[in-house]
């Protein structure tokens, strides 16, 4: 539960953060350095659940490839996903590319300033709205993604007690209640800043923070309390079987289904009620050695993946596989290929070229 701020503390807050923010903020990160909605809108995907050194070398490259909203709407999704690669979560670029036709058919390609109307979006929820809005268009809204939630909780001593629901609108409430009327874009990008930079999970560098003297965890030392952390249950484990086909220079993937945690990317085929060697048949190879690799083991949001993996060295008959969706990839681009990243790990590990 929260208490509602205080106009006086409200407006002191406010402009600690823009102050601070002025004066030592980020200033200098690319999408920082535009107006234009669609990059604004790229970097807001591309930051989630990712770090802003990570995202910015991708960034720069989608750019290039796609320097335009219609340019990646036009564009085939396996090339986004391409660009992609390696930055996970690809669910985020299949909504990226269907968000883009969306904007591009429907709105005449081009984002509103009122965050109601791109909330709902694919891929875009109410936060990552509000910073279309905010930085695009200068408009009044709050954002409220983890690092603000981070600072909001520990400056108010904002506990969630024992509806998640409540608790989210209360921090809603709280985010709005202290938008300033002037600075809105200073103020919403210290607030990230605050908490990418200062107000840090595990250590908060509390003396360098301009709330201090307002932050109710720092006063009563809970800043490792707060914001409180949902007990998660124990995760499922699921198990599958993958082969690894290879003739040392070429490896055999299978294009997944659109749906699904990986779908849309290129995988190693998983086969079920079929043998090594009748699949090598279907697909117009020998197998000349095999062998098991270690297990690769992998963590979703919402279970626990174990994948064997039979590695099988063969004589390549054809160069094209059967149906459409197979693929032989070249092992120099597998670094480029929009892989999950426990295959691209396996398939960039030593020893697997001949």
């Amino acid at each position: 539960m929260v208490a509602e701020p205080r106009l006086t503390v409200g407006l002191d807050f406010a402009s600690r953060v823009i102050a601070w923010q002025q004066a030592k903020g980020r200033h200098h990160l690319p999408w920082q350095q535009t107006r234009d909605a669609y990059r604004i809108w790229l970097s807001e995907i591309m930051l989630q659940q990712t770090q802003v050194q990570t995202v910015i070398p991708y960034y720069d490259r989608f750019l290039a490839r796609f320097p335009t909203l219609q340019a990646l709407a036009e564009a085939p999704v396996e090339s986004v996903l391409e660009m992609w690669a390696g930055l996970g979560y690809y669910a985020r670029a299949r909504n990226l590319h269907r968000c883009a036709q969306t904007v591009l058919s429907d709105r005449a390609g081009k984002f509103s300033a009122d965050p109601d109307d791109n909330a709902g979006l694919p891929g875009i929820g109410r936060s990552t709205a509000a910073a279309i809005s905010v930085f695009a268009f200068g408009r009044r809204a709050a954002i409220l993604d983890g690092n603000v939630k981070r600072v909001l909780a520990r400056c108010f001593g904002v506990e969630r007690g024992d509806s998640a629901a409540q608790h989210e609108r209360e921090m809603w409430a709280l985010a709005e209640a202290l938008l300033p009327e002037n600075g809105i874009e200073a103020y919403a990008q210290g607030m990230m800043d605050l908490g990418a930079t200062v107000c840090a999970r595990d250590k908060p560098v509390c003396d360098a923070c301009p709330l201090k003297l307002l932050c109710v965890a720092c006063r009563d030392g809970r800043q490792a309390e707060l914001p409180q952390r949902v007990v998660r249950k124990a995760l499922p484990e699921r198990a599958s079987s993958v082969l690894l086909f290879t003739n040392g220079r070429r490896v055999l993937l299978e294009r997944l289904p659109p749906s699904g945690i990986w779908g849309g990317l290129l995988s190693l085929p998983v086969v079920v009620g079929e043998s090594a060697d009748d699949f090598a048949q279907r697909q117009g190879c020998r197998i000349l050695a095999r062998s098991l690799l270690p297990s690769i083991r992998h963590v979703f949001t919402h279970f626990r993946l174990t994948i064997s993996v039979l590695r099988c060295d063969v004589d390549l008959i054809g160069l094209v596989a059967g149906e459409a969706r197979w693929e032989w990839l070249p092992l120099e681009d597998v670094s480029a290929a929009a892989l999950p990243a426990p295959i691209r790990k396996l398939l960039l590990s030593p020893g697997l070229s001949g």
